[in-house]
Parts: structure tokens; sequence; C-alpha cells
């Protein structure tokens, strides 16, 4: 078990690292402005390709689920293992609420990917596999990430063990919390398919 200190240290260097809003940054330096005023203002991949530029939101998508890669596999190796779903579970909220915009931030999802990935790339690839499938059947991407979010924690416990599934769960409570306004649009029928323009 890790002292004190150490906790002290993951929670603290894992979200200031998932703080950075790397879509508001790539787009700034592009010229494209504040991302924020464009699309739904997320600061995610999502509302990056809004822009035209797809460059721009595979780079994203790449560097926020790296934040919670990361933040994992520095803690695991380099501090202790036993804290590095909590470096994860930190770097996802640091994504969500920034302190560098005001704690106004994404949605998590990708940063969420990228922690399951560095926990387990069984983990990981497993709970793509219900993305990927959710997305083939009913093309809306708001509701694949809803339902492999959901099922990621019991996936963790079996195949990682007890020791992250709780932190899974609270970062998918985080994401459901995060897509209320998209889960009231599934409810009504309303939340648009993937390639047409959403709200997401």
């Amino acid at each position: 078990m890790a002292y004190s200190g150490e906790m002290v240290l993951v929670l603290g260097f894992s979200y200031l690292l998932g703080s950075v809003p790397f879509g508001l940054l790539f787009t700034k330096v592009a010229g494209l402005g504040d991302i924020r005023n464009v699309g739904s203002g997320n600061i995610g991949a999502t509302n990056v390709l809004r822009t035209g530029r797809k460059d721009l939101a595979l780079a994203t998508l790449i560097m926020d689920a790296g934040k919670g890669a990361i933040a994992v596999l520095l803690t695991r190796y380099f501090i202790d293992p036993t804290l590095a779903p909590l470096a994860g579970a930190a770097a996802f909220i640091g994504h969500c609420f920034p302190i560098y915009l005001k704690f106004k931030g994404g949605k998590g999802v990708a940063t969420f990917y990228g922690t399951l990935f560095a926990i387990s790339p069984l983990l990981g690839l497993t709970c793509g596999i219900i993305w990927v499938a959710m997305a083939a059947v009913f093309r809306i991407s708001s509701l694949s990430a809803l339902v492999a979010s959901l099922l990621a924690p019991l996936v963790s416990f079996y195949l990682v063990g007890p020791e992250s599934w709780i932190f899974i769960a609270f970062m998918t409570l985080v994401i459901y919390i995060r897509h209320r306004e998209n889960i009231a649009r599934l409810m009504k029928g309303e939340e648009p398919k993937i390639g047409k323009k959403d709200k997401q």
C-alpha cells in the first residue's frame, strides 16, 4: 500500500495531466479559434471534427486517450501499481473538469478508454469491441459509449480482478452524468446517428 504522500502525488499529477485541453490547444494553434465556440462547445475529438480537420480530431482523440494511459502507466512503473487505476480516474476527472478551463471540460469517453487499455489491453479491446458492435447495429455514438462504459466495470472484474472495477464504475457514473442530454434525446428517439450533425 502506498504512503499518503504518494497518493497525493498521483492524484495531483494525474488530474493536472488530464486537465490539458488538447482539442482546444490544437485548434488554436491551427488558427481555427476557440473550439468552445464551435458546434456543441465541447473540447473533445467529436467537436474538433466539426471544424473539418480530421487530422486535428484524430490527434485530439489520441492525446485525450493518452492522458489516461500515461497516468496509469507512469504510476504503475514508477510509483505504485496499486495506485494505477486511481491515476487513470484522476486523469479522467481532469479531462471532464479541467482546472485550466474553469472545470468545464469534455465528456471523458476517450480518456476513459485510454485508461482501460492501460489497465489491461484485453479490457480495453473488449470494451472497444462492445462499442463497435453497438455502433454497427444502432449507428448512435453516444449509445455505444453508454453501453460499453456500463459493462466495463463488470468486464474489468472478471478480466482484471477486483482491484480496478470500483474506479471504472466511478468513471462510468461520471460518463452518464456528462451524457445526460444525450440520454434525454435517446429516450425521445431524437439522438442523431453517426455521420449526421449532432450535439455530442
